[in-house]
């Protein structure tokens, strides 16, 4: 089966731009494989809307600790993407005695550009992975074409997360906010503006002909240029047509731990849930777990809890990742659990996000707070 349709575009996603803005969870992984809402990966919301919008040829551009990212995505099966031609095709760096992050986007694409040459799209979409969001790719391409761009990027209007402004550091993550007149038209590119309110933020989210972009990577590379955005889109903004294109879907932006947190809490509300998911649907990686099973005198309030998990105590208020344990007598409230936590019996946790294999012991008390929950690392024990 294909989904939504033949497409003329290439997809390109940069799974590991964003990892140093929740360094806690990308230790052993990157911010593509972050989990989310309970059963999901970060890459998997734009992958989903690719597919869902009938790109079946994208590349992943991965730089280092990309091993679950394999090991999630597979042969690209549960999307869709197994495919003698195009389908799902993983970029690992050269092999390197001394392996750093892509510097940007710039030398990232530059090392493919014998790749694209050799493709027929006659565009190319690309995007980041720090977003929880369910997008129309057919209706961007459409835009782009109608208004005859060179470029057109997305954006919502949002408020800067106050986690991004406090940054200091870029190498953490740029973020951008956009000055779109009334034609659509972009005027200005902010980088990193700390402005309060609503602005027009981007989306990492961008459109364009094939052989442009790798003009400009070419033309950029040889140059020295690092950011798509500062070396390219800035110095050529009255002369390239960059167009923008604003999304008014739900939009779940993760600029650290506590937007994480935040982000997968709003979940919890239907309106929101419903916002996410109720579109096209969000493929992610098969696991053939038994369905949750609630015992004894469990109970359960306002939670999303996946498939596998054993529920014997209460829960409240939580994200619980697939095969989670609570066990007779324990307390969980306000928290995210991630695959196959085990909070044993008689504890008591509120606020605190598990990475995968957790074990809270018996009888132990952990909590944090609203605005700064606890995290406990992939595979320890407290």
């Amino acid at each position: 089966m294909i989904k939504g349709g033949k497409s003329s575009a290439l997809g390109i996603i940069f799974p590991n731009i964003y990892d140093k803005l929740v360094p806690e969870l990308t230790t052993e992984r990157l911010m593509a494989s972050v989990q989310f809402g309970g059963r999901y990966r970060m890459i998997d919301f734009i992958l989903s809307s690719m597919t869902n919008s009938g790109i079946n040829n994208i590349a992943i551009l991965v730089r280092e600790n990309y091993f679950s990212l394999l090991d999630h995505l597979g042969s690209g099966r549960e999307w869709d993407l197994a495919r003698k031609n195009g389908g799902l095709n993983i970029f690992p760096p050269f092999a390197q005695r001394t392996m750093g992050m892509y510097a940007g986007r710039i030398e990232a694409l530059a090392s493919i550009v014998a790749f694209l040459k050799n493709q027929t799209e006659k565009y190319v979409v690309l995007s980041d992975t720090h977003l929880a969001i369910n997008f129309d790719f057919k209706k961007l391409i459409k835009a782009h074409e109608a208004s005859g761009a060179d470029v057109t990027m997305v954006y919502n209007e949002d408020e800067i997360p106050q986690k991004a402004k406090e940054a200091n550091d870029a190498s953490r993550g740029r973020y951008y906010s956009l000055n779109v007149d009334e034609s659509g038209k972009i005027t200005k590119i902010n980088i990193n503006p700390k402005d309060d309110g609503v602005v027009n933020l981007s989306c990492n989210i961008y459109v364009m002909a094939r052989d442009f972009l790798i003009e400009k990577i070419t033309e950029a590379s040889l140059a020295g240029g690092v950011s798509f955005e500062r070396d390219i889109f800035i110095p050529q903004i009255n002369t390239l047509n960059i167009q923008g294109y604003k999304y008014d879907g739900y939009v779940g932006r993760i600029f650290g731990m506590k937007s994480y947190f935040d982000e997968n809490m709003k979940l919890l509300d239907d309106s929101n849930l419903d916002a996410l998911f109720s579109g096209n649907p969000i493929y992610t990686k098969i696991r053939d777990d038994n369905p949750t099973r609630y015992k004894g005198d469990a109970k359960a309030e306002n939670v999303l809890v996946a498939d596998g998990c054993i529920i014997e105590g209460t829960i409240e208020n939580s994200i619980l990742f697939r095969g989670v344990k609570v066990e007779k007598g324990a307390v969980v409230k306000n928290c995210i659990l991630m695959q196959d936590t085990v909070v044993k019996a008689g504890a008591d946790v509120e606020y605190v996000i598990t990475d995968k294999k957790v074990t809270v012991t018996e009888d132990k008390s952990l909590k944090g707070t609203d605005s700064f929950p606890v995290f406990v690392a992939k595979r320890q024990t407290v």
